[in-house]
């Protein structure tokens, strides 16, 4: 496993799971010139490993990794796009939260689990897109995305989890896909924009539907 850095940008390449140590070990917290990232080689990016890297504004998670770990890059807040490579399956808790300047999100089609509080306090993102394998979202996973306008549900979600949306205060209209089995408590709750709500085919509850959360969508 090994480390460069070239002016601007720093390379992790390695296997295996890329732990706090080794992003420690490089100095890259500490070093405002690096602004990009890419990861290479590894599975897994560990717990806590890029945590407030906030001069950061690039990442590039290659093809090799499968899991991002909870909090791996919570309060990068200078963090502005983020690629996630297509083999990622999970992304953890609170592994991009408090990233406040983070604008979009595309979740690859391979991921099936967002993790509790991963996006959560993104105030700068404005539209998220889940692909067709992603089938829970979880407690929070995008609370308090006071930027959120436009979010776009995979056909395979059956789990949206609690408070996961609350507080998008700019969220306009939210379609909920036949796919949806249970909506969380407080799901949607706080979100003052929202004007409509489809679910299943029309504005009535779809067939999969078999509960929604007390104040699911509460002001």
């Amino acid at each position: 496993m090994s480390f460069t850095i070239d002016g601007n940008n720093a390379t992790f390449d390695g296997s295996g799971t890329l732990i706090r140590t080794i992003v420690n070990r490089s100095g890259i917290k500490n070093n405002a010139n690096i602004k990009n990232i890419s990861i290479n080689g590894y599975t897994s990016i560990g717990y806590d490993a890029f945590s407030y890297c906030v001069s950061l504004k690039t990442i590039t998670i290659g093809k090799s990794v499968t899991s991002i770990g909870t909090y791996s890059f919570l309060g990068c807040t200078s963090l502005t796009d983020v690629t996630i490579g297509d083999s990622v399956t999970f992304i953890g808790g609170g592994a991009f939260q408090s990233c406040t300047s983070l604008e979009n999100v595309t979740i690859p089609d391979n991921v099936t689990s967002i993790g509790s509080y991963a996006f959560q306090s993104c105030t700068s993102l404005t539209d998220v897109s889940f692909g067709d394998s992603v089938t829970s979202i979880g407690s929070s996973a995008f609370s308090y995305c006071s930027s959120l306008v436009s979010v776009s549900f995979g056909d395979s979600v059956t789990s949206i989890g609690n408070n996961a949306f609350r507080g998008c205060s700019s969220l306009a209209s939210v379609s909920i896909p036949d796919s949806v089995e249970s909506i969380g408590e407080g799901a949607f709750q706080s979100c003052s924009s929202l004007a409509s709500v489809t679910i299943g085919m029309s504005v009535t509850i779809g067939m999969s539907v078999t509960s929604i959360g007390d104040k699911a969508f509460s002001h």
